[in-house]
């Protein structure tokens, strides 16, 4: 509310502004917005520096921000110290607290300084990139930091700008994933012809994100032409390429054309690792387009350890990963590599009159509105640029390897404790353990999968209720297991500890 000193200009019918000592009446005023700029870095500063003070997943019921906030926006302009109040009494409890310590949810969507601040210069300059001439340094510097990551995690040639492919800033994996099979589709249709849209079929693993199956659903492609291919832990419920190969010739004896396959680098359930070269190899032979799915764990081959992962990659057509995920970049930045582009571009180019120019006629310029879904994108590749430069390669190997040994840590807290055991193979830095059946033999006469399965359930939901830390988890293979993913940035070996601490309490109490 404002007070009696507040200065109040009423707004009249002729246009007048109301005003207070914001400075409402002026859209961009520099000086008021040096002022304001300087109290929200203390504000974020400040929540960074409490952030553990928090409950890390939200504890409010739904609609309780109904019973808060006015049913109306208001009338007259509020002051910013206001509103950045209202922010910690009404908003602060409703959220979940990503960047907390004791994070350990889904995959980590990590923050850095320079993250942040090169997504605050994106978001100040405002530019609307989605052409060279609209603001020739935004495609051009995403042309080069785009062939910069993708030499440090060591993708051919092909797939570089330099090498005759390219890259492009993405908002998320659904968007890539879309773009490239509208990219596949329409190179297929025009080889079959467009009436046989109802015959291509598309193939992944049972553990593939589910982005995939939203993509073909807008694409076109008939849903019952998905090939979702059953995984087993013999495997690690990583993809067998022979199970692959039978799916291709069952589908091409009925008459079906296969027409896209996408691997997973770190699948979404327990960070398995599809084996790239074999299946690349099968669907080479069949001419299937090969999209590799690395959002999460694309980044740690930064790391040279973790490069063979990508073995096979010179024979897929497109690879993505997100930057905001494990490259401590803000949410969102999903940069996607492709060897052919003007198999984008010939699916998604749209050239009206008023956006004709002579550099785009030249052919010269990359028009990023061609690679992507929408037309109008935001300057992602400056918060890419700031981390890649603010951090540089030595330092960013070195965050990524701290996760993965923590994650190590925490596997051999496990393993110090009989009641509980690792259900698959650590890869990265996320681990996927439960309470053993063996446990529950000591306190259940009756004990089966499905029993095990309710008991971790009830483990999980009393941990994340009590706010103190935060973990999610899956059910592969029958399997319901516990997911616990490293990799916030203010994450240290106490706060490991202090999570396993919980985890046993908790496990005291109900065993």
């Amino acid at each position: 509310m404002m007070n009696s000193s507040t200065k109040i200009i009423l707004e009249h019918d002729d246009g007048e502004f109301s005003s207070s000592n914001t400075s409402s009446s002026t859209l961009l005023d520099p000086e008021e917005f040096r002022r304001q700029g300087h109290m929200m870095v203390d504000f974020l500063a400040d929540y960074f520096h409490n952030i553990q003070n928090y409950p890390v997943r939200s504890q409010v019921e739904p609609g309780y921000l109904k019973k808060i906030l006015p049913d109306s926006a208001p009338y007259h302009p509020e002051s910013i110290e206001e509103i950045l109040e209202d922010v910690k009494r009404n908003i602060f409890p409703g959220l979940t607290h990503w960047q907390s310590p004791n994070f350990f949810a889904y995959f980590p969507c990590i923050s850095s300084s320079a993250g942040i601040l090169g997504e605050m210069l994106s978001v100040g300059l405002n530019v609307v990139g989605f052409s060279w001439i609209t603001s020739p340094a935004a495609t051009e510097l995403e042309n080069i930091v785009m062939d910069w990551l993708g030499k440090l995690i060591n993708l051919p040639n092909t797939y570089l700008f330099s090498g005759g492919g390219g890259g492009v800033i993405q908002g998320t994996t659904c968007e890539a994933m879309l773009s490239t099979i509208v990219a596949a589709r329409d190179q297929m249709l025009e080889k079959i012809g467009r009436d046989n849209i109802g015959k291509l079929v598309v193939y992944s693993s049972d553990q593939t994100h589910s982005c995939f199956q939203k993509s073909i659903k807008i694409s076109g492609i008939r849903s019952e032409n998905f090939r979702a291919i059953p995984t087993t832990k013999a495997t690690e419920f990583a993809l067998c390429p022979k199970s692959l190969r039978e799916a291709i010739q069952k589908d091409i004896k009925v008459g079906l054309v296969p027409l896209f396959f996408c691997a997973t680098i770190g699948t979404t359930s327990t960070t398995t690792v599809d084996p790239l070269h074999p299946l690349c190899q099968i669907a080479k032979e069949y001419g299937i387009w090969v999209h590799v799915d690395a959002a999460y764990a694309g980044s740690a081959c930064i790391c040279p350890e973790f490069q063979h992962f990508l073995n096979g990659v010179e024979n897929a057509n497109s690879f993505s990963l997100n930057a905001h995920k494990w490259l401590f970049c803000t949410l969102d930045c999903c940069c996607l590599w492709v060897k052919d582009p003007n198999s984008l571009t010939k699916a998604l180019s749209t050239t009206p009159e008023y956006l004709r120019n002579k550099a785009s006629e030249s052919q010269q310029v990359v028009d990023y509105k061609n690679w992507q879904i929408t037309l109008s994108r935001r300057f992602r590749a400056l918060k890419l640029w700031f981390v890649l430069r603010c951090h540089g390669v030595v330092n960013i190997r070195k965050f990524i390897r701290s996760h993965i040994k923590m994650a190590k840590n925490f596997e051999g807290l496990i393993s110090k404790d009989e009641r509980f055991e690792i259900v698959v193979p650590t890869n990265f830095s996320m681990v996927c353990f439960r309470v053993s059946p063996s446990a529950l033999q000591k306190k259940f006469e009756f004990v089966d999968e499905v029993r095990v399965n309710e008991f971790n359930e009830k483990l999980l939901e009393s941990i994340n209720s009590s706010g103190v830390i935060h973990m999610t988890h899956t059910i592969v293979g029958g399997i319901y297991m516990i997911r616990f993913a490293i990799g916030a940035p203010l994450t240290h070996y106490s706060h490991i500890a202090n999570a396993w601490d919980v985890i046993q309490n908790q496990a005291n109490v109900m065993l």
